[in-house]
């Protein structure tokens, strides 16, 4: 797969700099570039990767100190980000498969498969199930009865889909992604220790007793919008009684948690390990970042940033960035830290103060 240089500028909206007959064959990180090589240089900590490499070409930001660069173009962009999604996106494959449905696949007779798509080895689609057109199953994907995929989704191998699941157009699913499993939801015959601690924010009075957990079922199931994509080992829940919801343009990460009842906006992004309680309550383009934790029935308002790490254990209004164990605002949370970390030297101080007190504290 190769470019010239001007045609991909004109692709990624570039200002271009040289000679833009050049054609290069691929994309590659400034240290590792070689003369056909496009080497992309987005932050001024490359540069001098790029100036020791062997590169001929490289995209830079607007304003780049290009002096000592020994190019034959260059490649000037206002978003490197952007610029970055636009370049891989001409250099990215597409898994192929032939449309229709492999041999050693099962498809039930009840299923309904759309135009143009591809089911491949050793898929399972169960009766009711609805494929739509121009979808791409890829292998060992499990759909299960009275699912629907859109048109145009791609599921990777070890997709699963279980029943009751609605899932838009151009959903894109990584490996090993789980959709429409179980939620964990149990209760207790009678009123169990976990009960008596959230009432009480205590430990658990009275005498110890057996206890058996009795499962809710998961009646609801999943909802999922247009444009969204699932990492690789992600899991969303069923719901108990209404279903779960995802809602367009949002974006999930790998090892990412939604338990049941959980609501997400439009054009959220849920970084890896992200996990959501049950019927937590997340608005439109929300961010968190790896690792934040979101309690039950706890609701997050739109354009919250959350920073990695961060445990959000009560709403959040729209609009706030927040970090921290409990979350809080970032500001205070990063003053707070500032303070956390001079702990020993005030303890120490304080003690020291203790020790120049008289005996009788001064009120002799």
């Amino acid at each position: 797969m190769s470019y010239r240089l001007s045609d991909i500028a004109n692709s990624i909206g570039a200002r271009l700099e040289g000679d833009g007959g050049m054609v290069v064959s691929s994309l590659a990180e400034p240290a590792e570039a070689g003369p056909d090589s496009l080497a992309l240089c987005m932050q001024k900590k490359y540069l001098d990767d790029l100036r020791a490499g062997a590169a001929r070409s490289a995209v830079l930001w607007e304003g780049a100190d290009v002096e000592g660069l020994d190019l034959e173009a260059m490649l000037f962009v206002e978003r490197p980000r952007l610029a970055l999604h636009r370049a891989t996106g001409m250099f990215a494959s597409e898994p192929r498969l032939e449309p229709g449905v492999h041999p050693t696949a099962h498809v039930d007779p009840a299923a309904v498969v759309g135009e143009g798509a591809a089911i491949g080895p050793m898929c399972v689609v169960g009766p009711d199930a609805v494929i739509g057109s121009g979808a791409r199953l890829l292998g060992q994907v499990w759909v299960g009865a009275g699912s629907r995929v859109g048109d145009d989704c791609l599921l990777h191998p070890q997709v699963h889909i279980g029943e009751r699941v609605r899932i838009g157009d151009r959903f894109v699913a990584q490996c090993g992604a789980r959709i429409g499993a179980d939620g964990f939801s149990f209760v207790t015959p009678e009123k169990s220790a976990v009960e008596e601690v959230r009432e009480n924010l205590s430990a658990a009075g009275g005498e110890l007793r057996d206890q058996s957990w009795l499962k809710i079922e998961s009646l609801g199931g999943v909802e999922i919008g247009d444009d969204v994509e699932v990492g690789a080992g992600t899991c969303i829940d069923s719901g108990t009684i209404r279903s779960t919801k995802v809602g367009d343009g949002t974006k999930i990460d790998n090892l990412v948690q939604i338990a049941h009842n959980c609501r997400i906006g439009r054009d959220c992004l849920l970084c890896g390990q992200v996990g959501l309680a049950g019927s937590a309550d997340i608005g439109d383009r929300v961010v968190l970042a790896g690792q934040v934790g979101v309690s039950d029935n706890v609701r997050v308002g739109s354009d919250v940033v959350a920073g990695g790490a961060s445990a959000i254990m009560a709403s959040v209004p729209a609009g706030r960035a927040v970090l921290g164990h409990p979350a809080h605002r970032m500001e205070d949370a990063l003053t707070n830290f500032k303070h956390f970390r001079r702990l020993s030297r005030l303890a120490a101080q304080v003690a020291d103060l203790r020790k120049r007190l008289p005996e009788d504290g001064g009120n002799g």
